[in-house]
């Protein structure tokens, strides 16, 4: 009965004719009022979006987070209330928020069949609202995502000057780097640079003697041969991924690299004691006392 439905698509009930209302009942799970999915579905991000879509209609667009899930962006809470731009009058689902933005016609695209905002608006509406930290860590894994670079976000904005959050959105978009994978690096790499040590580099691949690519670092500087790498929690806790990368880290000092590993208590609980190893590495004066354009540089 279901080889007409996405697997994981929310759907109307009204237009479910080959379902019951017992099967509806049942076998799927109402998100909102006649907008199911299948029971067995998990409701993610970007199924509550979808939705969310499906429940205000076809001339509704989604933007901020909704929009940011729908182009894959990874890290978003799945309780995440969906957000609508919508015309007329409307009265939302409870959850559900309505943004009361001026969407130029450029800056709405097509995400499997659905109307959203273009990923330089979610990160425009996104990065304008959002607190500096959990901004950043947003618009790095959006951009991660998508490939819009801040340039691009800064762009859009000259189309809307005088709107509310713009400076903040600059200060975000100063610290965004798109090859952040996950929000703790991004927070590593803020911490870094906040203290005054330059901008590090995301994503280093390393080379071996003979050209070969034997590892991709997280984040650290070519010119001092410094590398900065997050371990998650399996990191410390998988017995087998903790012996590889201790073999690996044997990897990047034989090639000469330093390998600074960070875990969440050294991050959160002591990014002071972060900051010291990192400074200790970079032992040229010109790390420390280098112009803020060289800090922050890109």
């Amino acid at each position: 009965m279901w080889a007409w439905l996405g697997v994981e698509e929310p759907f109307l009930g009204s237009r479910a004719s080959q379902l019951t209302e017992h099967q509806l009942r049942h076998d799927c799970l109402r998100i909102y009022r006649d907008v199911y999915v299948r029971r067995t579905t998990t409701v993610t991000a970007a199924v509550r979006a979808k939705a969310a879509w499906l429940y205000a209609g076809e001339d509704s667009v989604l933007t901020g987070f909704s929009a940011a899930a729908l182009y894959g962006t990874k890290w978003i809470d799945p309780d995440e209330r969906p957000e609508i731009v919508r015309p007329g009058h409307f009265r939302p689902a409870p959850g559900m928020v309505v943004r009361d933005y001026r969407l130029l016609p450029d800056e709405i695209a097509m995400v499997d069949g659905i109307r959203v905002t273009t990923p330089e608006r979610a990160a425009f509406d996104l990065g304008r609202r959002l607190s500096p930290r959990r901004g950043v860590a947003v618009l790095d894994a959006l951009c991660n995502a998508t490939d819009v670079k801040p340039i691009d976000v800064l762009r859009l904005a000259e189309h809307h000057r005088g709107a509310r959050g713009i400076v903040r959105l600059r200060s975000v978009l100063d610290d965004v780097d798109g090859g952040a994978e996950s929000p703790p690096e991004s927070h590593t790499r803020m911490v870094l640079v906040e203290a005054g040590l330059p901008r590090p580099e995301t994503q280093i691949n390393i080379i071996d003697g003979s050209g070969r690519v034997v590892a991709r670092a997280d984040m650290g500087w070519r010119r001092w041969r410094v590398l900065v790498e997050y371990d998650g929690e399996h990191h410390w806790t998988d017995r087998g991924q903790r012996a590889w990368d201790i073999d690996r880290t044997a990897i990047l000092e034989s090639l000469g690299w330093a390998v600074i590993r960070v875990g969440a208590q050294l991050l959160y609980d002591r990014p002071h004691e972060l900051i010291r190893r990192v400074r200790a590495k970079l032992t040229d004066d010109r790390v420390v006392t280098g112009t803020n354009a060289e800090r922050r540089g890109r």
